[in-house]
């Protein structure tokens, strides 16, 4: 079960600007659109993002609508918590549930978007997906073990992600650096595989050293019993 007390730890480089720009909207917004309705047009947003990195393989000008896929997605993954916290409407638990589990699918369809997209392998976008669930179970497991819910990891949060990804599109789109690429035996790698790579390479490193150092606190709070035998 949740830890409805979990200490929300959000220290992204826009956090604040962010959080005033969301109170803002949720207190503005018809009573009518729900948390829950936010939610599923978060998820929304992610399948139009994903179709249309898809589509981009037969014309890259498809990337702009897949940006704005991302922001529908950033726009209902961003507010559906707010709207429930500025007309004190809070469900923890089921909040908790939904959100989390609808991310899981929408962290994968924005991972494999962009190895549909031309501009990066498919091999290489699993990986960052990998690295970045990985870090998303570690994050709930702390939330119910610790009662820390960590939101972002050296200054990056989701936010962050999906102002990265749209520059990286619109690099893409506008910047001769496609034909740059690094040959490993018979495999060829453009510069996005390689920074995709070294995205990924964070993100399990991040996992990694967060969770030796959760272990160790852990194994002090709760540390190893004596056998009966040792009695």
């Amino acid at each position: 079960m949740g830890n409805e007390n979990a200490e929300r730890i959000q220290t992204s480089l826009l956090n604040a600007a962010e959080k005033k720009a969301l109170i803002w909207a949720g207190k503005r917004l018809p009573l009518w659109v729900t948390s829950d309705m936010l939610t599923y047009l978060g998820v929304a947003g992610a399948v139009i993002y994903a179709a249309f990195c898809w589509m981009a393989q037969c014309n890259v000008s498809y990337l702009w609508l897949a940006c704005v896929g991302l922001v529908i997605n950033w726009v209902g993954d961003s507010l559906d918590g707010t709207v429930a916290r500025v007309r004190d409407a809070q469900r923890p638990k089921y909040g908790f549930f939904i959100d989390h589990s609808l991310d899981a699918l929408t962290t994968c369809l924005i991972c494999v978007g962009l190895g549909l997209a031309p501009l990066m392998d498919l091999s290489i976008s699993l990986f960052i997906m990998g690295g970045y669930l990985c870090l998303s179970i570690y994050t709930y497991l702390s939330t119910i073990v610790l009662g820390k819910f960590q939101l972002t990891y050296a200054s990056l949060g989701p936010t962050e992600m999906r102002i990265i990804i749209i520059l990286v599109f619109i690099l893409y789109m506008y910047l001769p650096l496609n034909d740059i690429s690094l040959r490993i035996g018979n495999q060829e790698f453009s510069v996005y595989d390689c920074v995709g790579a070294v995205i990924a390479a964070g993100l399990f490193l991040t996992y990694i050293v967060s969770m030796v150092k959760d272990l160790r606190a852990l194994a002090k709070i709760d540390p190893l019993k004596p056998s009966k035998k040792d009695k």
